[in-house]
């Protein structure tokens, strides 16, 4: 019998039972070792604001439709930053995974899953690696997938809103990129540690941020600016803080209306391209070449090799048991906690 991490209504978490599922041919079983809790897009299923918990996504169509198919809670899909290790093989010849391997992929806040032996054989850990860096495997493809997005150019300034887990990950791909970072949010130790991890400057959203940045780049704005906060006033900060005929890339998950947001202001007036960047798919100039499992990779790829900090990401470590506690404490005091890893090892035996 396994665990799993599920909202029953808005803003309560329960741990419930799961009977765990027989091999098939072709699939493994996993025990989770760690996962990572998203700050950003679990928060707006915990507190009932995701429009996934009003509204029905028809697939076909790709639009929100009014009235949601099922409902909206509980919610029990909830996690996709997960490393484990394979404990059993349903067909050990055919498989070309191992009992032991360590594999990252996404399957939950669950002490252990069945997935197939091909999507395993796919996302193994290297011998040697911090198994923690696995759990970075989701959100270090989004913060990827709004870099390729933002079409940073070597010399370039690019400012990134927003230093939770996904902002750290942006500012330092930006620098692999060869661009000049600019930082902005408004919890100083995030600054503190964009800084250590190579931001050349830091801002406090409190001061005039689009002029700071104008006065940093002889007046030109910034060449593109990534927000990653899913704030909309942040994004409006963004566009206020880019060049003429510049770009900014909205990778952050709003919530409701806009509220802040005033396109006919330097948006309209700079010709500011705004850029939705989102993990469902790439840019269409580079889609042919950059899928899914390809921007996945990299971003461990990236750390494994120590051109990517993530475990300096990583500012709380919680047994199983304490998960409702940590939701509580993302919700109420954000600038409590950047990373917050799930322990699942004791759990899992």
């Amino acid at each position: 019998m396994g665990s799993s991490v599920t909202f029953p209504e808005a803003r309560v978490v329960d741990l419930v039972d799961e009977a765990e599922a027989l091999l098939r041919p072709g699939q493994v079983r996993v025990r989770t070792l760690f996962s990572g809790i998203s700050a950003g897009t679990e928060l707006t299923a915990y507190r009932g604001t995701s429009p996934h918990l009003t509204k029905q996504w028809d697939a076909e169509s790709r639009l929100f439709t009014e009235g949601a198919s099922t409902p909206s809670f509980p919610v029990t899909t909830l996690g996709y930053e997960e490393v484990g290790e394979i404990v059993e093989v349903a067909d050990p010849d055919a498989a070309g995974v191992v009992v032991g391997d360590r594999v990252w992929g996404t399957w939950g806040h669950r002490t252990s899953a069945v997935i197939d032996a091909e999507f395993a054989g796919a996302r193994l850990l290297a011998d040697g690696v911090d198994p923690r860096i696995g759990i970075f495997s989701h959100i270090g493809a989004v913060a990827l997938n709004a870099v390729i997005d933002a079409d940073i150019h070597v010399g370039e300034t690019v400012a990134v809103f927003g230093l939770g887990v996904p902002g750290q990950i942006v500012a330092q791909l930006a620098r692999l990129n060869g661009a000049r970072v600019i930082a902005v949010d408004g919890i100083e130790p995030r600054r503190a540690l964009a800084t250590r991890l190579g931001a050349e400057y830091v801002l406090d959203p409190a001061e005039p941020v689009a002029e700071r940045i104008r006065e940093l780049t002889d007046g030109r704005g910034a060449d593109v600016a990534i927000e990653i906060t899913g704030n909309a006033r942040a994004l409006h900060e963004a566009v206020r803080s880019v060049g003429y005929n510049s770009r900014v890339v909205a990778a952050g998950f709003l919530q409701g209306d806009a509220v802040g947001l005033r396109l006919g202001e330097e948006f309209h007036h700079n010709r500011v391209q705004l850029i939705s960047s989102q993990i469902s798919g790439s840019g269409p100039a580079v889609a042919h070449r950059w899928n899914r499992l390809r921007l996945n990779r990299t971003a461990i790829e990236l750390a494994a090799a120590g051109r990517l900090d993530l475990l300096s990401l990583i500012s709380r470590t919680v047994p199983l048991r304490d998960v409702a506690d940590v939701y509580r404490m993302l919700d109420e005091h954000p600038g409590d906690a950047l990373q917050v890893v799930i322990d699942m090892r004791e759990e899992g035996r």
